[in-house]
């Protein structure tokens, strides 16, 4: 059984985790297949939005430790773990988890590191670290603070409470809570929306986002100072503005505003 299917569809990449005998645990084999995938994703430039999901009714149940611990040395373990949080972190798209049935430990915090997160009323959530004498991994320790507050955070860490959806949703730990039977198409029509972006000014945002949570406002203002100098090198601004001008929808590429022959000029006489 493929643990870990792929789905392309007019820019958007849906990387289902599958294991929905155990809930879509996350074993070995399985976090090698998310590094590899998110890897490729991150390299595909036909890739514009991408979608994290699980099969079987469940999005994942963290990490399987039915087979009980293993004889890896924990660094080991904890590296790859570590990698793929980073992969999904850092992507240059945009990313969406769409959770159905429950999110748990590890799992919902591969949730949280999505930019949005798009939640079932079935979708249950817990931060269960503390139930199998562990603390929180996949970033949990850096994003619920963050997206909760420090209090909420630490209840739900040091207590591993299970929460629903609307009361994710109030924590902020949930974008949006949509019935079952409409939240394909709800996903559909957010990804088509993120798809047709300007590739580049929405990697540029996203790495602001992601970054500025613990920065100064002179290191923020910084940062977004260099994002605007790349955007204004692409030719989707270009774009933007003549669109606007003629009163149509803007076809954004990520392509370089300066032509290859001027390009080439330019670096001749240096």
């Amino acid at each position: 059984m493929t643990v870990l299917l792929t789905d392309d569809a007019d820019g958007v990449r849906t990387l289902t985790l599958n294991r929905p005998h155990r809930r879509n645990a996350i074993d070995a084999e399985l976090w090698e297949a998310l590094r590899t995938a998110l890897e490729e994703a991150g390299r595909d430039r036909s890739v514009r939005a991408l979608v994290l999901t699980g099969a079987g009714g469940a999005f994942c149940s963290g990490a399987d430790i039915s087979k009980g611990l293993s004889s890896a040395h924990p660094v080991y373990r904890m590296r790859t773990l570590t990698e793929v949080t980073l992969l999904l972190h850092e992507l240059p798209v945009p990313t969406v988890a769409k959770v159905t049935g429950v999110a748990v430990g590890a799992g919902w915090n591969l949730a949280l590191g999505c930019d949005l997160v798009v939640a079932t009323p079935e979708a249950r959530f817990s931060q269960i670290f503390a139930r199998r004498g562990l603390s929180p991994d996949c970033g949990g320790s850096w994003l619920l603070p963050r997206l909760a507050g420090l209090q909420q955070a630490k209840r739900l860490a040091l207590l591993a409470e299970t929460i629903d959806a609307e009361e994710a949703r109030a924590l902020n730990l949930v974008t949006w809570v949509v019935d079952a039977e409409e939240v394909d198409a709800f996903v559909g029509d957010i990804t088509a929306r993120l798809a047709a972006g300007a590739p580049v000014a929405l990697a540029q945002t996203r790495h602001l986002l992601n970054e500025n949570a613990d920065r100064t406002l002179r290191e923020a203002l910084a940062g977004e100072a260099r994002a605007q100098a790349v955007n204004f090198a692409t030719a989707d601004v270009r774009e933007a503005y003549a669109a606007f001008a003629g009163r149509r929808d803007a076809h954004f590429t990520g392509g370089w505003a300066v032509p290859a022959a001027t390009a080439q000029r330019s670096e001749d006489e240096t």
